[in-house]
């Protein structure tokens, strides 16, 4: 059965550069943005991205993470891709996770559209055989063509987003981590797009979407988890925790 839980948990992410440990200081100090800034003993800083967060995620949940800009969004999803691990705490994970975060991540500008299919659905997770056998759905769905045969460096950004994200979205999971939509070409294209993600949130025994818009959020998602710098200050069902946000 797909599971999420996390027990009390908290990341914390170093700040070894100097300059930039200066320079995040002066630039974060009263600015109601980011995670909390540490400074240890010696000469260690760090971003306390996530603190002491517990929650519970089961089969039929799909969870709109919601927040200011650096408020832990994005690293709540990268912690249950298991990008991070907690630095106190526990997290358990059950089912098969896709991460659709950074779309274009492992793709190669001097290999080919086909090879990058390969190269990028064996990074999702699937077997080659699996990939193999999905090349011509993909390629159909990303119509670029002849575009294919060439290296990917050559495409356009419009262009390397079709074939990611027709990559992206060929995979079956059981838990699907979705950070705000992407356009990716022409309008046409755009509403495919958006009816395959549609398709596979229904799939998808459990969402979670990190997203600043409440309707986009109000249209996949029956539940919410609002952050402040980290912090998770209301979780539960969707219209409550909007309303919790507006009213902040």
């Amino acid at each position: 059965m797909p599971k999420i839980k996390l027990d009390n948990v908290s990341l914390d992410i170093p700040i070894y550069d100097p300059v930039s440990r200066s320079l995040t200081r002066s630039l974060t100090r009263n600015i109601p943005v980011g995670g909390k800034i540490k400074r240890e003993s010696g000469k260690r800083t760090s971003i306390l991205a996530l603190d002491s967060v517990t929650m519970e995620l089961n089969k039929g949940d799909k969870v709109a993470l919601l927040g200011h800009n650096g408020a832990g969004k994005t690293s709540m999803l990268k912690l249950l891709a298991g990008f991070y691990e907690p630095t106190s705490g526990k997290i358990i994970r059950e089912g098969k996770i896709a991460a659709l975060l950074d779309l274009m991540a492992g793709m190669d500008g001097n290999l080919s559209g086909y090879s990058n299919i390969l190269l990028c659905g064996m990074l999702h997770g699937l077997q080659r055989s699996e990939v193999l056998s999905r090349v011509d759905e993909i390629a159909e769905f990303s119509e670029l063509g002849s575009y294919l045969d060439m290296p990917v460096r050559l495409y356009s950004q419009g262009m390397m987003l079709r074939l990611a994200f027709s990559i992206c979205t060929t995979i079956d999971c059981d838990i699907l981590l979705l950070d705000e939509w992407v356009a990716a070409g022409d309008q046409a294209f755009i509403e495919k797009a958006k009816a395959r993600l549609d398709d596979l949130v229904f799939r998808t025994s459990i969402l979670v979407f990190a997203t600043h818009n409440p309707d986009a959020a109000l249209q996949l998602c029956n539940q919410a988890a609002y952050f402040e710098h980290g912090n998770l200050l209301m979780y539960g069902d969707i219209n409550d925790v909007i309303n919790f946000r507006a009213d902040r």
